[in-house]
């Protein structure tokens, strides 16, 4: 059986980032031969196009993760109807400088989490564009537009049985697309 390495870049930096949450509990609904690991996105520098030549090593780590990944997936908050800026810093690092783009052919997935009642629907839509210009085969149906509430995690952490069914159907398309994809 073959194994399915998945690097998760989630962002949001906080502690208790229900984006984090909602990563880790979504992962339990996987076969065993998937294994997801998150990504450290908080260490790297600002993008800036000068240190193009001579990346930092946090960025030199990020890129070789994604490389050894079977596939990617994002799991986002909105923050004032965009992606958030800690994540576009890690899009923009991992995919410079021009023609060494670590996202070509990665098969992905996007879900997220808000309290707003359209959940991450903007910044996802805005997610899929960046990632259609890197070339990241990105799962589109079902979408994952969860609002937090009461329920949507059990007392475990674990996805609650409400939203159980719909989110594991998710996981299986995620599952297939990859196999599908990975190179």
């Amino acid at each position: 059986m073959s194994q399915f390495s998945i690097l998760v870049l989630i962002g949001s930096l906080r502690r208790d980032s229900y984006n984090r949450k909602l990563a880790g509990a979504v992962a339990k609904l996987a076969p065993p031969e998937f294994s997801f690991t998150q990504a450290k996105i908080a260490d790297l520098p600002l993008y800036n196009q000068d240190d193009d030549a001579a990346q930092a090593d946090p960025v030199k780590r990020l890129k070789g993760e994604i490389a050894a990944a079977a596939g990617l997936l994002f799991v986002t908050p909105e923050y004032n109807r965009s992606i958030p800026g800690v994540l576009k810093n890690a899009i923009d690092h991992a995919s410079r400088p021009y023609g060494q783009n670590a996202f070509a052919g990665k098969p992905t997935g996007v879900i997220g989490i808000s309290v707003g009642a359209i959940g991450t629907a903007i910044a996802q839509q805005q997610l899929r564009n960046v990632l259609a210009y890197l070339d990241a085969p990105t799962l589109g149906q079902p979408e994952v537009f969860l609002q937090m509430k009461e329920g949507l995690f059990d007392a475990a952490g674990d996805i609650g049985e409400g939203s159980r069914s719909f989110l594991q159907g998710w996981m299986d398309r995620y599952v297939a697309w990859v196999k599908k994809h990975a190179g």
